[in-house]
């Protein structure tokens, strides 16, 4: 029986070994490549008493599936051991550029989850929250419409998500809540620093609770008939605007 799953990519490997290491079973990276960050992951894995191994791009692209944006390294891990909240922390801990988490408060549909891990991914999320109870997990359909973003994109299920969102903002991350009945418009918000967007789930969007622990509520103008939007759509709508202004702030306009 499988008892192992991978994940990609020099971002999630790092912060896994900084916070999770005994999740860690062997390291894999591009035999003959110079590459001074996949040197840096390979030697933490080595002083963690973690097997590293170099293999070639065909072995490195078959672990991979149908993922192919790996970046050259790969990392087994134990099958459903998932990813504990402290790896939100220790990424915010590095301080190389403001982090983006998307919380989903309770979204059930594995396809939408899949959807928001696949936007997540493109957009440059740094982890997707979600609570533990009532929502949506790593189903293999989540997993196939995620098209590779679940290896590459940590997803963690907390049991207290108001505690969790608390904590961000104890860590100086502002918490922006989606809701349609509010007037602010998203693009109205800085969201150029440390962000965690909070997305509602399908029927009733963000629970009461959660809404008392965002720092705003914003919507997205709806210029058409229809009055909301499916939850996938609207994160892939919400990232790019963190993508757009972090742009505009980065050249100065």
């Amino acid at each position: 029986m499988k008892d192992h799953e991978y994940i990609f990519g020099y971002h999630v490997i790092e912060s896994v070994l900084h916070a999770e290491p005994e999740l860690v079973k062997q390291v894999y990276y591009l035999g003959g490549r110079k590459d001074a960050r996949a040197k840096s992951i390979t030697a933490m894995a080595r002083e963690l008493n973690i097997p590293v191994a170099a293999i070639s791009r065909a072995e490195l692209t078959q672990k991979a599936g149908a993922l192919s944006v790996h970046q050259g390294i790969a990392a087994e891990v134990r099958l459903g051991s998932g990813f504990d909240e402290s790896l939100l922390y220790e990424m915010l801990r590095v301080e190389e550029r403001p982090k983006t988490f998307l919380v989903l408060d309770g979204v059930q549909d594995p396809h939408n989850l899949g959807a928001c891990l696949r936007s997540a991914n493109a957009f440059g999320v740094d982890a997707v929250i979600a609570p533990k109870d009532r929502a949506a997990g790593l189903t293999p359909a989540a997993r196939k419409v995620a098209s590779g973003a679940a290896e590459m994109t940590p997803f963690i299920q907390v049991t207290n998500l108001a505690r969790t969102l608390t904590r961000l903002q104890e860590q100086e991350v502002w918490v922006v809540g989606l809701c349609g009945e509010v007037e602010t418009d998203i693009a109205d918000i800085d969201l150029s620093g440390n962000i965690a967007i909070v997305m509602g789930s399908e029927g009733s969007g963000i629970r009461k609770l959660t809404r008392k622990n965002c720092d705003y509520l914003a919507q997205i103008p709806m210029l058409g008939e229809i009055e909301s939007l499916n939850v996938s759509a609207a994160t892939a709508v919400v990232l790019y605007e963190i993508v757009r202004q972090r742009a505009s702030s980065s050249l100065g306009l």
